[in-house]
């Protein structure tokens, strides 16, 4: 036998079971279970309507927030550069490649190639390379040229150069 089919209509349509809850009603007799204080428990301010007390209030003691020193500044115009020693130039590419930003991320050595790049002299290099990135160490530059390689500084953007460009 198959099953009857039903059409479906607006005037047979109705929620499954266990999908709509009754909406509690509070302060409506004590035999109700939420009468009298209706779940707010005593008197004072909190069982009150509206603002209530402020974030991090501790009952009129001064709050941590405020007992705790403060100091430090973050500049907002702060540039983080992603570093890169010269060792491992040597260990991940070969002479005669051109090494960039997009080149390092797909080494793993750089999260972005959008980022702002410096290449530090911790190790050695004895390949040639051509390596572009914003900013580099003196002695990262040192090793650079002397394993016959070349340095490109890339200019970083919103940044004025000593000539007042």
């Amino acid at each position: 036998m198959a099953a009857q089919e039903v059409e479906i209509s607006l005037s047979n349509l109705s929620a499954p079971a266990g999908s709509r809850k009754e909406r509690v009603r509070r302060g409506r007799g004590l035999g109700s279970g939420l009468g009298k204080t209706a779940g707010r428990g005593g008197k004072g301010q909190t069982a009150r309507t509206g603002k209530g007390r402020p974030k991090g209030f501790e009952g009129g003691q001064m709050p941590l927030f405020r007992r705790l020193p403060k100091w430090g500044f973050k500049s907002p115009f702060r540039k983080h550069f992603e570093v890169v020693n010269v060792f491992a130039l040597e260990a991940l590419f070969s002479a005669g490649d051109i090494v960039d930003g997009t080149k390092l991320v797909e080494k793993g050595l750089v999260r972005s190639a959008d980022s702002l790049l410096k290449i530090l002299g911790e190790g050695n290099l004895t390949k040639k390379l051509v390596v572009k990135a914003h900013k580099f160490s003196k002695s990262a530059t040192q090793k650079i040229n002397q394993a016959g390689g070349q340095v490109e500084e890339i200019k970083i953007p919103g940044e004025a150069t000593a000539k007042g460009d």
